[in-house]
């Protein structure tokens, strides 16, 4: 059977939030597309026909750059799909995708959309653990890699016991298919499948409060169109150039790099670079060519505002940051250097934009704003019943009787954590806040032990299942310690087995355990030995207690007798840093 396209519904939908005059008008109109269609072919191929301005731009710190244009992105894109139909991948194979922000990584997500693939993004950080785990529980058919990762993507795959496609992005490799390939493939694809809203497209694996990442679904519905919402709070219009500052992998990078800005038929720019965040030459890199809109985690604002931003000149209209909350102080700070108003948006992995602070709308500094067209959201109590106004309670998104496209299909793995989420009517979000008379929501924190550390987000109970493999370690808490720059960082309170005394050697020997085993960015940067950890009556550690403490410490800008930073360690600074 022939594919049909029809992206009409959503092309209307689109246009109302483009040409909308407030977020009143909005809210009433707006509803979600629900006829089915593929967005790459029946939606983003035909973009080529009559975007004049880029579909990328590109540059990196080794000085390349360039344009790519609609209409080469889909053939390019087409490419890609012929050479993953000619692997015999079809509609419904998974493919790890583990690339940095290089055209290839956009090529890749548009071909596989185009054959039906199922898209598992990772991060080029993840360990070989991390990866095997990926493949195990994701079902990983094909992997897509830069050619760096190699090795470690080899030391993966040894472990999982049955064949898997592999792609790099370099030369020939034993065993691996070079991208290069996809060249010699025409450049116009067909498909004969047909597809509707609820086909699996992208699984992001996400830390929880369980030991191993949680596997979140979405659908050719949820991102591609649910994204409309992150569209409209960024606030861009056709032809803006925007810069979304969020490594490839994370589901951020999904919302505005790609579904967000092309909704939108801007152009999404690309900044690769190796090495640390260097602010400086960021904030030059948008100034010389001309960004017209930021998203960027606060972390980042913090790191911006370390450099004197009125030297620079911009072109920017809309700036916006998501990923955790956004303090008042910079909202100001950023407003002071840049005559522009800095607004927050709040979602997850799980979801698109929920609610955020709208082009045009009033910013209440501290507040996560209000809900975003599509999305009804109430503050529950632990009966699941609606609060009164100002009262604190769990963010919850109505599911019933209309249910958000923007929303998740659900968790894969583990398949039982729907049940805690997804309760009568609602999908219970696990965050705390509360709703004041004008509709704004004012965040409050997480119900669990997930936090944030520079954008990335952390299960505590994930890296305390790590630490605990250590041979001497009987017991540890992972809290979130207050950071001037990255917002929180991990700190881990061990108690050690009798025959182990705490010590600077040993806080050593841990660090480097760590840096053997975990992530850059979900690694300890703060270590304390104690005697023995809070417990309730029931023998739960009191989170809470540990919580109040760490922040009061770092208020007071102390430290405790056996606390120690890796900053400490020059042993550790000449290491590779995340």
């Amino acid at each position: 059977m022939v594919h049909v396209p029809s992206a009409h519904e959503f092309i209307a939908a689109r246009d109302l939030l483009l040409s909308s005059k407030s977020y009143e008008e909005v809210k009433v109109k707006f509803e979600w597309p629900t006829k089915n269609f593929n967005w790459a072919l029946d939606y983003f191929d035909n973009l080529a026909e009559k975007c004049a301005n880029p579909a990328l731009k590109y540059v990196d710190d080794a000085g390349a750059q360039m344009e790519v244009s609609f209409r080469t992105m889909r053939e390019h894109s087409n490419q890609v799909a012929n050479l993953l139909k000619s692997l015999e991948l079809r509609k419904g194979d998974r493919i790890l995708v583990m690339l940095p922000n290089r055209v290839e990584l956009f090529e890749t997500i548009l071909g596989a959309m185009k054959v039906g693939c199922v898209i598992i993004p990772a991060s080029t950080l993840l360990t070989a653990e991390d990866v095997k785990d990926r493949m195990i529980r994701g079902q990983v058919q094909c992997v897509i890699a830069d050619e760096h990762l190699v090795p470690t993507i080899e030391a993966a795959i040894s472990t999982v016991g049955r064949q898997v496609t592999k792609i790099n992005l370099g030369q020939e490799v034993k065993g691996w298919l070079p991208f290069s390939e996809a060249n010699g493939h025409t450049v116009t694809f067909h498909s004969d499948e047909e597809f509707t809203l609820q086909d699996e497209l992208l699984i992001y694996f996400t830390s929880g409060t369980t030991a191993r990442p949680k596997l979140v679904l979405h659908t050719y519905g949820s991102y591609p169109i649910g994204h409309l919402s992150t569209m409209y709070w960024i606030g861009f219009k056709p032809g803006d150039i925007h810069y979304n500052i969020s490594a490839p992998g994370w589901a951020k990078h999904a919302w505005s790099s790609i579904f967000g800005v092309w909704n939108a038929e801007a152009t999404s720019f690309v900044y690769n670079y190796t090495g640390k965040f260097n602010p400086k030459e960021v904030l030059r890199i948008i100034s010389e060519h001309k960004v017209n809109t930021i998203c960027a985690p606060p972390t980042v604002w913090r790191f911006l505002l370390l450099e004197n931003l009125k030297e620079y000149k911009f072109a920017l209209k809309q700036i916006v940051s998501a990923g955790e909350p956004l303090n008042p102080e910079i909202i100001q700070k950023v407003k002071e250097a840049t005559g522009l108003t800095l607004r927050e948006g709040f979602g997850q992995t799980e979801t698109t934009l929920q609610v955020g602070t709208f082009p045009g709308m009033q910013v209440k500094p501290g507040s996560m704003g209000v809900e975003a067209p599509g999305y009804e959201i109430s503050i529950l109590n632990d009966d699941h019943i609606s609060t009164s106004v100002k009262t604190e309670g769990m963010v919850a998104i109505q599911v019933k009787p209309r249910r958000p496209i923007g929303l998740m299909q659900g968790y894969i793995d583990p398949p039982e954590k729907n049940l805690e989420v997804f309760v009568g009517n609602w999908y219970l979000t696990g965050d705390v806040a509360l709703k004041d008379e004008n509709g704004y929501f004012w965040f409050i924190g997480r119900s669990d032990d997930v936090f944030k550390s520079s954008d990335y987000r952390i299960s505590a109970f994930e890296l305390e299942s790590e630490l605990m493999a250590h041979p001497l370690v009987t017991e540890v808490a992972v809290v979130a310690s207050p950071d001037k720059l990255r917002g929180f960082v991990p700190k881990a309170i061990i108690t050690l087995r009798p025959e182990a005394k705490p010590s600077r050697e040993l806080a050593l020997e841990i660090f480097k355990f760590t840096r053997e085993r975990m992530a850059p960015y979900k690694r300890p940067r703060i270590i304390e030995f104690s005697a023995e950890l809070p417990k309730t009556v029931s023998g739960k550690i009191r989170r809470n207690e540990l919580r109040r403490v760490e922040s009061d410490l770092r208020r007071r800008n102390q430290r405790n007798q056996e606390e120690y930073f890796e900053s400490d360690f020059s042993e550790l600074k000449s290491q590779r840093r995340g």
